[in-house]
């Protein structure tokens, strides 16, 4: 499989991703970009709200791998969503990212009212060159229908919470019918599908961990993948995933474990 994935504009994002939701500024997610990277990693996703932008920006600075090599992408924050004030919380994460463009700008969640404005400044930025592309997170098959006939770029990605107990067809259909790549958060489901017995089972054909498999059924259901670990083994061990190949039947087996079943904030409910 490849291990990157081509936008609709030509550039290229690597399958495999390190999240660093809650990794503490400082040491902690410094050391664990410093992992990922030995380990092969070369896209790290953060955000403003994580609060850790500066140890990121360290640690792509520091990590022996040239800035061009590496893809970062970062996310606007709900009370910083308006067309205006978009482009002074872009600039903050850049000096806090200490870098002078970011790979990947994301709009974090669909604040009503609020996200199309948003997006008109974030197509002035990827315009302006300072994000090599743009695109939505946590954005609903309702979202899209709003938002798409009214830009004029596309979104590149949406990034949602995607796991083998929450699928979303219909949402996944959708972004692959505008060319808008999907890309999950929370995939091993905060390392819960170790204990799927059905994972664990297909997992033992591969020598693999339930984490293992339900990362793999996410890149050949054509996602993209940011597991979260701050852990040097688990850091690792996610990214063991390009060895193997599930049979189609077990592709099957895993899409029957859809539970609709959410671990983080509903998109259609959220107040932050």
């Amino acid at each position: 499989m490849e291990q990157n994935k081509i936008l609709h504009n030509g550039v290229a994002m690597p399958v495999l991703g390190l999240g660093v939701f809650r990794s503490e500024e400082g040491a902690e997610v410094e050391n664990a970009i410093n992992f990922a990277v030995e380990a092969g990693y070369r896209h790290i996703d953060t955000a403003a709200i994580y609060g850790n932008e500066r140890g990121v920006g360290k640690a792509i600075n520091s990590c022996g791998v040239p800035r061009s090599e590496l893809f970062v992408t970062t996310k606007l924050w709900n009370a910083e969503q308006g067309y205006e004030s978009v482009f002074k919380a872009f600039d903050k994460s850049l000096a806090r990212l200490q870098t002078d463009y970011i790979d990947l700008y994301l709009i974090h969640w669909p604040v009503k009212g609020k996200y199309k404005e948003s997006w008109r400044a974030l197509e002035q930025i990827y315009k302006s060159g300072r994000a090599r592309a743009v695109g939505v997170s946590n954005f609903m098959v309702h979202h899209l229908a709003d938002l798409l006939p009214e830009v004029e770029i596309v979104p590149m990605v949406n990034q949602v919470e995607f796991h083998p107990h929450l699928q979303q067809p219909e949402l996944l259909k959708l972004c692959q019918k505008y060319q808008i790549a999907h890309e999950a958060w929370s995939p091993i489901m905060k390392g819960k599908a170790d204990q799927v017995e059905t994972l664990v089972e297909i997992g033992r054909n591969y020598n693999k961990s339930g984490n293992q498999v339900a990362l793999r059924w996410e890149l050949q259901k054509g996602s993209i993948v940011i597991p979260k670990s701050v852990k040097k083994e688990r850091i690792i061990a996610n990214a063991a995933i390009f060895d193997f190949n599930l049979t189609n039947e077990e592709m099957q087996q895993i899409d029957r474990l859809d539970l609709n079943q959410r671990i983080g904030p509903d998109p259609n409910n959220f107040s932050f």
